[in-house]
């Protein structure tokens, strides 16, 4: 009998994937493992992780396994994408598995290695996939990436060869890898670029197109561009010199070129072409980074191109959008910035006219095509000044920092800039764009209509005289009315207080009376001349202190600055100013008070404005709606004061009488004129003091002297006894027990004169030295006097510190010469106790002599006495021989005896 087999359980989707998995590493055939990856890949959006656990190296060993067969790698390349990019609503779905399967990739060179293999293969498929595959390690495990394409055999090359791939997802997506490679690296940026990656990224920018027919690829391309270039001067030098800079000009010229066509473009399209003049420009910027290495030359190099004028060019043109006008006027601040020859030729350049009116004759205007052209500064200014439209502010900031390019650190063009300024608004011609002339007209009824006028003319008349003392005297001798004629004389100084003053009576829009502001603070600082002018008008300062008290509950940067003025004309005051410091000090301390001081220019300085003033954007975008841009500060003001800041909190607290004189190194020091007086005085009496040290120094040289000769004759009255002694040894010879006695007599008095001449030598040496000793601890104490005095007047004590010092190295030449004689009394002294021994040494050789020539005469007298025994003996004999023996004889005998006696 026959039964019905039950239906097999069924299989979880684990158990299948599990199953698919040891298929896959266990077939041996090729179909069996493609059909097994190919049930994978239907569980891996679903399923990620299970499918990752279980799998994941089996799919990387087919790749190497079953590299040769095109459809299996298209098949496990699917797969793989999938595991990176999941469906969200996966239950499996997490960041970890990313990170998770790039480790896989990354931990082994070789399945890095492998992905880049499959890019040498002509299949679109195998090369497309393998891309995105890197893009997608890429993104999870950055670093190591680089480093694992970095490494592998002509890795850079064969990634950067794809961009010659005809087919456009291919290059693409190369394109896209070799941007997410490129950003941060800078060993792997020059490897790129050698890879001749410059010139394919122009092919492929004129085969999309070029700027103006471009789609997002062409972005790309410039993207890519940036990415190579930015802070990389190797590549920049690279780019320059492998004639790259031309191919700029040739984008820049045709871009204008179908600008100026005026054929009617897609809104689209017209917003993708903005976005890649945008991109281009960008580019165009990483090459002038202020003070750069390359900067120079890459700035040389664009003037040579023509990049300069073409970007100029768009920078004027009418069909330009505003954002586009910005960026190029931005680039060509960048472009001559900080080069004195291009800053100089920039001048000469001409640009169509921004304001809609016929050229002025011999104005320097051209008519060109029905369309007005004027001198590029010209046409800076009326941009800057005449344009009051809210919509063109992002130009006109750029045109002012253009023209602040135009003189930077250029100290001749920045005052022939301010003397036509001047002479322009003397002759009362040029109102319109002249800075002084809109600064010093008075405030009218416009103002609110237009607040940034005045403060892009501030702006641009601050950096004309910022830290340029010669420039801010210039600036000075601009005066309204005529003296000769009655007419009350009203200096630059108090023209733009007296609108300032105004300007917060009426309560006028925040921007102008903070331009006015920022103006006088970077005028008046380190300028006790303008000081001097500012309060030449009594009551400036009152009104300032009035505009500090007055500040409402939201009024943070008006009174802010205006307390940050009045410390500034504080500090530079003098008691010779108009309103010495000794008025001002209490008007400060007690009307306004410290600590109104002190909170206004707390506040100010922790206002966001101010604070964070590098995040915040310097553009219309800023700008609330219907409103103007919260653009209130200029970048060189907001750096000048978080530099000086802590100086002038503390300003306040500075007595009256001192004074803080600008020195031209920039130290600064207080002095008080009651310390000066008094250390004038201190000087006087240390230098009385000095001259009587100078007279007691001359009596010690004479004692000194007197001491020498002393020396002197004792030691010629010693050269004498020596001589003496000489011939009393000669006459010892003749008379013994007489010589040996005044012998010893002239050897005491030897003794006692070496004895004297030593002790009055030394006598002499000491008190010498005593009297040096005396001279120097005088010395050192008027020094250590004066050194004290000296720190605290440094300037203008330094003639009195220039006499002191002759009068210091003339007393240490004296003390020096003094030294030097008692050093030779010594040597002297030396020189006879040398000479007094060599005296005793020559006595005691007499002496020797002497005893020997005793000893002679007592060996004679011996043999005499024997002589006269023999005679006896002699005579006794012949006496008794019989022999007769006179008494002559005897008597003879006897004289003989007496005269050897």
């Amino acid at each position: 009998m026959f039964t019905i087999a039950s239906t097999p359980a069924k299989q979880s989707v684990s158990e299948t994937i599990s199953t698919l998995a040891s298929r896959l590493s266990s077939s041996t055939l090729l179909e069996d493992r493609r059909a097994a990856i190919l049930g994978l890949r239907s569980f891996a959006k679903e399923y990620p992780a299970s499918v990752a656990s279980d799998a994941l190296r089996g799919l990387i060993a087919s790749l190497s396994k079953d590299g040769e067969d095109v459809d299996t790698v298209k098949v496990v390349l699917e797969t793989l994408l999938m595991l990176f990019n999941p469906n969200e609503s996966s239950p499996e779905a997490s960041e970890e598995i990313a990170l998770w399967l790039a480790d896989e990739f990354t931990q082994r060179q070789d399945n890095i290695t492998l992905l880049l293999d499959f890019l040498d293969t002509n299949d679109f498929y195998s090369r497309l996939y393998s891309l995105q595959l890197l893009s997608a390690i890429l993104a999870s495990r950055t670093e190591r990436t680089e480093e694992c394409i970095f490494t592998a055999p002509l890795g850079i090359s064969r990634l950067v060869a794809v961009l010659d791939d005809r087919r456009e997802a291919v290059r693409n997506e190369a394109l896209s890898l070799l941007t997410y490679l490129t950003p941060s690296s800078s060993e792997l940026q020059k490897v790129v670029a050698f890879e001749n990656v410059f010139d394919r990224i122009f092919n492929i920018i004129k085969l999309e197109g070029s700027l103006s027919h471009g789609d997002r690829i062409v972005e790309d391309c410039l993207i890519l561009l940036a990415n190579l270039l930015r802070l990389n001067v190797s590549n920049q030098s690279f780019f320059r010199e492998t004639g790259c800079v031309p191919k700029l000009a040739r984008l820049l010229n045709d871009a204008l070129n179908e600008e100026g066509a005026g054929a009617e473009v897609a809104e689209w399209a017209k917003v993708q072409r903005n976005r890649n003049i945008y991109a281009l420009l960008a580019v165009l910027r990483l090459f002038l980074v202020t003070a750069g290495i390359g900067t120079q030359a890459n700035q040389a190099s664009f003037w040579q191109n023509g990049v300069l004028a073409l970007v100029l060019q768009l920078a004027f043109s009418r069909s330009t959008e505003m954002q586009i006008k910005a960026e190029a006027l931005i680039t060509c601040a960048d472009l001559i910035r900080g080069n004195p020859s291009l800053q100089e030729a920039f001048a000469q350049l001409q640009v169509t006219s921004v304001l809609d009116e016929p050229p002025v004759e011999g104005a320097g205007a051209v008519q060109q095509n029905g369309i007005p052209k004027v001198y590029v500064i010209d046409g800076l200014l009326d941009l800057t000044l005449s344009v009051p439209s809210i919509a063109a502010f992002d130009s006109r900031l750029a045109a002012c920092e253009c023209i602040k390019a135009y003189f930077f650190n250029h100290p001749a063009i920045r005052k022939h800039f301010l003397r036509r300024a001047i002479d322009g608004h003397t002759s009362g011609a040029d109102e319109t764009a002249n800075v002084l002339t809109t600064l010093l007209q008075p405030l009218d009824g416009h103002v609110s209509a237009d607040p940034y006028r005045y403060w892009l003319a501030a702006v641009i008349l601050f950096h004309l005289i910022y830290e340029d003392s010669d420039a801010k005297a210039l600036a000075m001798s601009v005066v309204e009315g005529d003296a000769s004629t009655g007419e009350e004389v009203v200096t630059c100084i108090q023209s733009i207080t007296e609108n300032l003053i105004i300007g917060i009576q009426k309560n006028v829009d925040e921007r102008v009376l903070v331009a006015y502001l920022m103006l006088l603070c970077g005028w008046l600082f380190e300028d006790p001349d303008g000081v001097n002018d500012f309060l030449g008008e009594g009551s400036n300062i009152q009104s300032l202190v009035q505009a500090v008290l007055q500040a409402g509950p939201d009024g943070v940067l008006v009174p802010g600055l205006s307390a940050m003025l009045l410390g500034i004309v504080y500090e530079f005051s003098t008691k010779d100013s108009p309103v010495p410091r000794a008025t001002i000090h209490p008007i400060l301390a007690s009307r306004l008070g410290r600590d109104q001081y002190i909170d206004r220019l707390m506040k100010l300085r922790g206002h966001p404005l101010l604070r964070d003033f590098e995040v915040l954007p310097q553009k219309l975008s800023s700008a609330p709606p219907g409103g103007l841009p919260d653009v209130f500060f200029d970048k060189t003001f907001v750096e000048f004061v978080k530099d000086n800041f802590s100086r002038l909190m503390r300003a306040v607290d500075r007595d009256p009488g001192m004074e803080v004189p600008v020195i031209a190194n920039g130290v600064q020091k207080g002095i008080s004129r009651e310390m000066v007086d008094s250390l004038r005085s201190q000087l006087e009496e240390k230098t009385k003091a000095l001259t009587k040290s100078e007279e007691e120094l001359i009596s010690v040289g004479r004692q000194l002297g007197q001491e020498q000769a002393d020396h002197r004759r004792a030691k010629e009255t010693a050269a004498v006894e020596l001589a003496r002694i000489k011939h009393v040894n000669e006459a010892l010879q003749r008379h013994h027990e007489e010589d040996i006695r005044m012998a010893q007599d002239h050897q005491r008095q030897l003794e006692h004169v070496q004895k004297t001449a030593e002790a009055n030598a030394e006598r002499t040496r000491k008190r010498t030295e005593a009297e040096i000793s005396d001279l120097r601890n005088s010395v050192s104490k008027l020094e250590a006097d004066l050194e004290k005095a000296n720190k605290n007047h440094l300037q203008d004590l330094q003639t009195a510190h220039d006499e002191y010092t002759t009068n210091k190295n003339e007393q240490a030449a004296r003390l020096q010469r003094a030294e030097e004689k008692a050093k030779e009394a010594e040597e002297r002294i030396k020189a006879a106790t040398e000479r007094a021994a060599k005296a005793e040494s020559a006595l005691s050789e007499k002496e020797n002599e002497r005893e020997a020539v005793q000893s002679e005469l007592d060996d004679m007298l011996m043999v005499f006495g024997d002589l006269e025994d023999k005679v006896t003996k002699y005579k006794e004999r012949l006496k008794a021989l019989g022999e007769a023996v006179s008494d002559a004889e005897d008597e003879d005998d006897e004289d003989e005896d007496e005269d050897v006696d």
